[in-house]
């Protein structure tokens, strides 16, 4: 018993030395991306890990505020006040086309998949409604959605992977699920009784604003991202309006998984998903990235969703995009909101 003892000591010695080792190699490693010779390699760490959920606290640890926000500043992407213009945007349903077509997309350091939706009205939010402590993984609200195809929606609280309560405003079938404007610039992405997407600035509003901007505009699904550029986060959303892309300052944005909507003029919708953060051996894509891809597929207008871990897709029964973080896992993070595609 005492030499079993004295060889599992030795085991966990070893485990804990090298466990040691790979933090300190990882410390040394972010300190020399930080303090060393390449500036665009300090931008790119914090840009990137500011978008993060969990681990956006590491840029405070490494780099002034001062030297943050700097960063930040020189690699966002530029102010964008222009509204939708819904008159060039034409719903026309091709019949004789799948409803769903599902496309392979890759860059340097990511890949991903689009998926087409060629009907806009079969496009609806799955939530986890009324809210408890736990979403529900992708697969599993479409399923229970009867939907063919799901992607994770909007902003929520994703700590500890509990996934379930949403930020911003939640809007399923018409109904107002939920409204909590605690944070800076909040944005209603999602779709109206017309089946046009909307994007719409909700900064500055109150409750009872918002429930009246969604009943005026009949707005019938949509869930909310986030725009804010700071030492805390680097989110943005709007990405191409009226057929223009967002220009950019610098880089535009770190490298992450992604999740995009866009709406070609024939109301036809485009769903991009990205990997990244290492699987696969990718970094992830860039805002210009994910612009330029739906700009490619023929977006008229296109909006940055919830991204990082929460990036997945689920189509026909599988996961054609599954989270970064379960690497060999047929899996997403729990999440109380997704946007579904129905065939009835």
């Amino acid at each position: 018993m005492k030499k079993f003892l004295k060889i599992l000591a030795k085991v966990f010695a070893f485990v804990g030395v090298t466990v040691g080792m790979v933090f300190v190699c990882l410390l040394l490693t972010i300190t020399l991306i930080c303090h060393g010779p390449s500036n665009r390699a300090k931008e790119l760490f914090a840009t990137t890990i500011l978008e993060t959920g969990q681990l956006k606290f590491l840029a405070n640890v490494f780099l002034s505020k001062d030297e943050i926000e700097g960063i930040v500043s020189k690699n966002s992407l530029q102010d964008m006040n222009v509204e939708i213009d819904e008159n060039l945007i034409k719903t026309n349903i091709d019949k004789t086309k799948e409803l769903i077509e599902i496309h392979a997309v890759n860059g340097n350091n990511f890949e991903g998949k689009m998926m087409v939706v060629n009907d806009p009205s079969k496009i609806s939010l799955a939530t986890t409604y009324p809210w408890g402590e736990y979403g529900k993984e992708l697969g599993v609200l479409t399923e229970d959605a009867g939907a063919i195809a799901g992607v994770n929606g909007g902003i929520y609280y994703s700590s500890g992977n509990k996934g379930g309560r949403p930020l911003g405003v939640t809007v399923s079938n018409g109904e107002i699920q939920d409204i909590s404007l605690g944070l800076v610039g909040l944005y209603l992405i999602g779709f109206d009784e017309n089946n046009l997407l909307r994007i719409i600035s909700l900064d500055g509003m109150n409750k009872a604003q918002v429930e009246e901007l969604i009943k005026t505009e009949k707005i019938r699904d949509a869930v909310a991202f986030q725009e804010e550029s700071s030492d805390k986060n680097n989110h943005f959303v709007k990405l191409i309006i009226n057929g223009e892309k967002r220009e950019l300052n610098g880089m535009g944005s770190g490298a992450n998984p992604r999740t995009a909507i866009g709406q070609r003029k024939d109301g036809s919708v485009l769903i991009l998903v990205t990997d990244g953060r290492g699987k696969n051996g990718h970094l992830g894509a860039t805002a210009s990235d994910i612009i330029d891809i739906m700009a490619e597929y023929g977006a008229v207008n296109a909006a940055n969703l919830d991204g990082g871990s929460s990036s997945s897709l689920y189509y026909n029964h599988e996961y054609l995009m599954t989270s970064v973080t379960f690497y060999y896992a047929n899996s997403s993070w729990r999440l109380p909101t997704a946007f579904v595609v129905k065939d009835n």
